[in-house]
């Protein structure tokens, strides 16, 4: 089985290489699949090998086995995300120095691996003030009481509401480190809600979670108000998630040239891409060039999940057959910040990230006039107004706040919430109807969530998504409807609330707490 030579080498735990005792010890980490080790059949440090009976290998149990003896038991579990401690005894290399580190073994499904890599070595910490962790079982339940201990001991404070929690600590691997606890936001329930989608139909109970009063009402206001004209429409109209490698070379021709190879061998790369991931799929490649570089932005689908590990993973492995297949790059780093991950860009406002959702209302005029006691005229007019001012200020969002309705509801559901500086752009436009009414919507271009994996299968974040009808596969998209539309709720509450004047009075009201 070919696996990329780049690929092969994150199986080495970097920063992983210490002193122990009179030898060395470093880790290896499964990060491609489920497997077995079959055995190991060399290990060199700095070009030199090392007799098998200087070496020891721990498995993930905590087992301690001779190189002889765990070759000769025939095969060990190695699944993915596990580790391998190896230990090198009677050999130590020099610390704060660069050593060369060789691995060969036999593993099942993959055949012979081998790989080499660059550590330097260091010397076992010996911090007093060191987390307790567990080798063994770090989410257990006197691990976490240890590290609770801990903290309060080290903070002088206690630690009581954090250490109440309803969830199984053993269901957060993968989801959090270190864990100690959980933090409690309220969560308060607007609606319902009226939304014609073509995922999301019906009414809708809206969960939001957030400390911040006023937030529910001016939202259940909004939606009260939608409701009257027949509920919101919402579309997803685009889907895209990427991971975008930027390649080095001596000169802008040969950027050129090998964006042009990239456009040849489009289906080995999309191959490459997809073979790790039964859900992610390639569905085009952007290319920029600028001065000696090709930025190359890989655009996928990646079905229920937010997708980003899912795509960094792929575009990994893609990029691996492209550095082996293609001579004269000079450098190479797989992210190149034009992702924009975790960041807002005027790139994911054209091109899209996450899910492109669009959310659209016609409000008549007396609803206006009975629940908001505006006209649209002054709705529209304020518009305009406010679009001088998100001109000036260079903001990436012409309405007045969606951010707030997205947040609440990535709280609510388990979504990773630093997409919400993603998330934030958003297109708002209203125009009078003929009859008088007031037309709005808004666009949001990249409305990064998910309803499978990452934090959505937590506790109170699963219950949230069920109580949607959008927990699990074939729902990403019904969610996506649901937030466009929620958000299209705030944006004419607030600026109703401010086109009349009652802005600052409903904050009074509602959101004194003190």
């Amino acid at each position: 089985m070919f696996i990329p030579s780049i690929l092969l080498k994150q199986l080495y735990n970097r920063g992983s290489l210490t002193l122990h005792g009179s030898g060395v010890r470093f880790s290896l980490k499964n990060r491609l699949k489920d497997a077995l080790v079959h055995e190991v059949l060399d290990i060199r440090i700095d070009d030199k090998p090392i007799a098998s009976g200087k070496i020891r290998l721990q498995l993930a149990d905590g087992q301690c086995l001779p190189l002889s003896e765990f070759n000769s038991m025939g095969t060990h579990d190695f699944p993915l995300r596990a580790s391998l401690s190896v230990f090198v005894d009677d050999f130590t290399p020099v610390a704060q120095q660069k050593h060369r580190i060789h691995v060969s073994f036999r593993a099942l499904p993959f055949g012979v691996l081998t790989f080499e890599v660059d550590d330097v070595a260091t010397e076992e910490e010996a911090n007093p003030n060191k987390i307790p962790r567990s080798d063994s079982d770090d989410y257990g339940e006197d691990i976490i009481k240890q590290r609770q201990r801990f903290y309060a001991e080290f903070s002088g404070a206690g630690i009581e509401h954090i250490a109440k929690f309803s969830i199984d600590p053993q269901s957060l691997r993968g989801n959090i480190e270190n864990f100690i606890g959980v933090a409690q936001v309220p969560i308060g329930i607007a609606g319902p809600f009226h939304i014609q989608g073509e995922h999301a139909h019906g009414e809708f109970m809206i969960p939001l979670a957030t400390t911040e009063g006023t937030l529910v009402a001016s939202y259940n206001r909004g939606m009260k108000l939608l409701n009257m004209s027949g509920g919101v429409k919402s579309t997803v109209v685009d889907d895209a998630m990427q991971r975008a490698p930027v390649f080095v070379f001596e000169d802008a021709r040969g950027a050129r040239d090998f964006v042009q190879w990239v456009k040849e061998h489009m289906d080995s790369i999309r191959h490459e891409a997809e073979a790790t991931s039964s859900v992610a799929k390639l569905t085009y490649i952007d290319h920029f060039l600028s001065n000696k570089f090709a930025f190359l932005r890989f655009n996928f689908r990646t079905g229920d999940a937010a997708g980003q590990n899912m795509v960094g993973r792929a575009t990994f492995a893609a990029c691996g057959w492209i550095l082996d297949h293609y001579p004269g790059i000079q450098n190479f780093y797989l992210e190149s910040n034009f992702a924009t991950d975790k960041k807002a860009s005027h790139i994911n406002i054209m091109r899209t990230r996450g899910k492109r959702v669009t959310s659209e209302v016609t409000i008549k005029r007396e609803h206006l006039l009975e629940v908001m006691r505006v006209d649209p005229k002054q709705i529209d007019y304020h518009g305009r107004v406010a679009g001088v001012g998100s001109f000036l200020s260079g903001v990436n969002n012409t309405g007045l706040h969606s951010p707030n309705g997205i947040t609440a509801m990535f709280i609510a559901t388990g979504q990773d919430v630093a997409n919400v500086s993603e998330s934030s752009a958003g297109i708002l436009y209203s125009e009078l109807t003929d009859d008088g009414d007031l037309y709005l919507s808004l666009t949001i271009p990249s409305l990064i969530v998910a309803t499978h994996g990452g934090g959505t299968g937590i506790g109170t974040q699963r219950e949230c998504l069920e109580l949607l009808g959008c927990y699990g596969r074939d729902r990403v998209y019904k969610l996506a409807e649901i937030i466009g539309a929620v958000a299209l709720a705030g944006e004419i509450s607030l600026a109703s609330a401010i086109s009349s004047s009652d802005w600052v009075s409903s904050h009074e009201q509602y959101g004194r707490n003190r």
